[in-house]
């Protein structure tokens, strides 16, 4: 059994999930909360503090833990729609001058794409962002209304690919999608955020595509609020977390197969991955019917048009219902980038049967 699990893993329907340690020995030294209060300084006027609201409705409260409450961070009110601002903000204001000139290239399915763009052009600089073909039409051109020039490629395996050669060839700094100091102490900064908003949480519930948003968040929670229990929740068509806590270490998938694609890193990666061992208590895997359930009640309830990826943890938390009753629960909703045909069709999937 890999180090880190309590005892095993355990399958219930559709669900996976694993009991993790708080792994001491791990040979990644976590940031510190100086660290993300530094990172929050830093970014300053140039990210939105987002709002935290109570999710109150009569269509989630019966399906809703039984005597909980629940708070939304509602993180898609944040410059571009996503979280993905802070980090690559935080990043990119560490380039130097000659950098910025030669600008910058990043890879994405749409949010971090976007995020790089924005961040160039507050920061003086030009981006080229490589993005999936299949990636939302509605990110694609989000992409190229904020200035960045975007190369289209089949896959986001072929993405990653070509992302690399425009950095060796082009000089352009590479903004990684989650795999850095700078996008995990952007984040951290963003779970401190929370919980201040917020106060003591029993629970909280984190997307993970590839891991640098509950990396961070997890590591800011972990540390102000020990006690509170951190789920990171990944769809069933990209579960590299998953496998990669399965086998001790950071894994591959062959193929994203999820609505929520923005979520669909193909791979795990060390430093992050080493942080989620060590700060996310369980993850939980959501399937797309469930994604699209949380995503009819986000906007019935609360009027909130998120992106499949946004509604996660909704769904997770929906999911583990029995397990939370009386808690204190805290959701990022993480986005809210995708086009209205595809959001129709969404809720008109999740929508109840009359």
């Amino acid at each position: 059994m890999p180090p880190g699990f309590v005892s095993s893993s355990w399958r219930s329907g559709a669900l996976d999930l694993f009991l993790v340690s708080s792994l001491s020995d791990s040979p990644v030294k976590p940031p510190t909360l100086e660290a993300f209060q530094s990172a929050r300084r830093e970014l300053g006027h140039l990210v939105r503090e987002t709002p935290c609201w109570q999710w109150l409705g009569h269509r989630i409260a019966p399906l809703q833990p039984t005597g909980s409450t629940v708070w939304l961070k509602l993180e898609l009110l944040q410059h571009t729609g996503s979280f993905k601002v802070r980090g690559a903000l935080l990043t990119m204001q560490k380039l130097d001058a000659a950098q910025r000139a030669r600008g910058v290239t990043a890879v994405s399915g749409g949010n971090h794409a976007m995020a790089v763009a924005y961040a160039s052009k507050a920061l003086g600089t030009h981006a080229k962002v490589v993005m999936p073909s299949t990636a939302n039409p509605a990110r694609i051109e989000a992409c190229r209304v904020l200035g960045a020039e975007v190369e289209l490629v089949p896959d986001v395996a072929a993405a990653f690919v070509r992302v690399r050669a425009i950095e060796a060839d082009e000089g352009r700094f590479f903004v990684h999608p989650f795999e850095s100091e700078t996008m995990v102490a952007g984040a951290g900064a963003l779970g401190m955020e929370f919980l201040r908003q917020t106060g003591q949480l029993d629970a909280l519930f984190v997307a993970i595509g590839g891991g640098g948003l509950a990396a961070g968040v997890a590591a800011a929670v972990k540390q102000l609020q020990p006690r509170c229990r951190v789920y990171g929740v990944e769809p069933a068509g990209a579960d590299s977390m998953h496998k990669s806590f399965a086998a001790g270490s950071p894994q591959h998938i062959d193929a994203v197969r999820t609505i929520a694609d923005s979520l669909g890193a193909p791979m795990a990666m060390p430093f992050t991955y080493a942080l989620c061992r060590r700060f996310v208590d369980e993850l939980v895997m959501v399937d797309d019917d469930e994604i699209c359930r949380a995503m009819w009640l986000l906007f019935a309830d609360g009027k909130l048009a998120t992106e499949p990826a946004g509604a996660a943890t909704a769904a997770a938390m929906l999911k583990l219902r029995d397990r939370l009753a009386g808690q204190r629960i805290g959701l990022i909703v993480c986005g809210a980038n995708v086009d209205h045909a595809t959001f129709g069709k969404c809720l008109e999937r999740g929508a109840p049967a009359s």
